[in-house]
């Protein structure tokens, strides 16, 4: 397929999976509003249709709760078949910092917003009205992270769910869900995501979904609190992505509020500040390959898996030119988008020299080009054009077939799990039309 043909094919599945007020993350599987998907999404229609973009994510933030945070899910009422919904979560009933008007979900996923606001503001004139009216919200989030998610002994954020993370069951969670025991009061349920995929070891184990909706009891018992889910909750990682995710959105929104000028430059310290806070603690995580580790809070063990969260300092930034350099070897290198075996030199989500590797399970190997998306767009942020470019040609390749799938058997390129995925179709936008950015 052309890239012209494959530009308007993802536009087309954008329109398609719109409601009008929302763009559902993909048409069966995932029939809602999900927080980083949405991000995404705004960063891909920002070139071709900034309104739509803004849209995106002022609809997401109609669940923003009064706390600041933005739930991983903001639930569609027309739309269901999908589980865990809203009677599952109850957060109106739980917490009084959940919103009256719409349904969330009571976790959170990582940051992306500010860096999708600020493609959106450099997309075209006629957006500094709509910046000044969702930087507050945005800082409002950010503040919600710095005061209740961060560390106080690591530095980084606090995951209180691996769904948290966007990255569900990564081997970066094995050992914490260990230790994640579900009660004999687990209330029954009934799965309704493997019915979306052929073949079930795509998908997250029975024994996994167990823990998972455990966690959501623990949530729920306490109040949706962060502050006591510090002392009762049985998953507490410190999560090196989900931080460097959260210092370059810092900078972006500093960057943002800056540009408006008036009482938003304010902010701006304040932003930047969080910003090298959060650097610094990923810089500080990492190990001699210069790969950054997880930590479980509860134990203090370094979770040094060989996953792509791993390359979490290139997108925190801040490095060496030396330091990244040797991480931008790592990354196109053997052990990982050079592996001799795989269909193209991408990233996948698990190193196939780990002996936790799956090709085709979920983020336990797996392609993801969105993950891809955002190390390129950091590499580019940082002087890395040619790297930046080596992904962006070798994701579009993995891409001509227009199927646009959630993610991609690393070793043959089966295209896996959703199809028509809305994000996969974003960010083949961005790297088409907007790619020198």
């Amino acid at each position: 397929m052309s890239q012209v043909a494959l530009a308007a094919r993802a536009a087309y599945i954008l329109r398609d999976n719109s409601t009008g007020l929302i763009t559902k993350a993909a048409p069966a599987l995932y029939p809602h509003q999900w927080s980083w998907d949405a991000a995404f999404n705004a960063i891909g229609l920002a070139t071709i249709d900034p309104p739509r973009a803004r849209l995106e994510l002022d609809s997401l933030l109609r669940g923003q709760w009064r706390n600041g945070m933005m739930p991983h899910i903001v639930f569609d009422a027309a739309a269901d078949g999908y589980f865990p919904g809203p009677l599952r979560w109850q957060c109106a009933r739980y917490s009084a910092d959940a919103p009256r008007e719409v349904e969330t979900s009571g976790i959170c996923q990582p940051p992306v917003h500010a860096i999708a606001a600020a493609r959106i503001a450099a997309a075209g004139p006629g957006t500094d009205s709509w910046a000044a009216r969702v930087c507050p919200k945005l800082l409002a989030w950010h503040r919600y992270l710095s005061r209740y998610r961060i560390d106080s002994g690591s530095g980084l954020i606090t995951l209180f769910h691996g769904w948290e993370s966007g990255m569900d069951n990564s081997p970066r969670w094995d050992l914490p869900y260990a230790d994640v025991h579900p009660g004999p009061d687990l209330p029954p349920y009934t799965r309704q995501d493997s019915a979306h995929v052929a073949d079930a070891a795509e998908r997250p184990t029975d024994a996994e979904y167990d823990r998972y909706l455990w966690l959501i009891e623990e949530a729920k018992r306490a109040g949706y609190d962060p502050v006591r889910l510090r002392r009762t909750g049985s998953f507490q990682v410190g999560d090196v992505l989900f931080t460097a995710i959260y210092a370059a959105a810092c900078d972006e929104l500093a960057g943002l509020c800056g540009r408006l000028g008036g009482p938003d430059v304010a902010d701006v310290a304040e932003l930047r500040g969080y910003a090298a806070a959060a650097r610094a603690a990923v810089l500080a995580h990492r190990g001699p390959d210069g790969l950054a580790a997880d930590v479980d809070l509860r134990t203090g063990k370094q979770l040094a898996e060989q996953t792509v969260a791993g390359f979490a300092p290139l997108i925190a930034g801040g490095l060496t030119a030396a330091d990244r350099g040797q991480l931008v070897a790592t990354l196109l290198g053997p052990r990982w988008a050079g592996h001799p075996q795989l269909r193209w030199p991408l990233p996948p989500s698990t190193s196939p020299c780990s002996a936790a590797f799956r090709r085709s399970c979920y983020w336990r190997g797996p392609v993801w080009p969105v993950v891809t998306w955002l190390l390129a767009w950091a590499l580019r942020r940082d002087g890395e054009s040619a790297a930046a470019d080596q992904l962006r040609m070798a994701t579009l390749a993995q891409l001509h077939d227009g199927d646009f799938a959630e993610y991609y058997d690393p070793l043959d390129g089966t295209p896996l799990g959703s199809h028509h995925q809305s994000w996969t179709a974003a960010v083949t936008l961005d790297w088409l039309l907007a790619s020198s950015r």
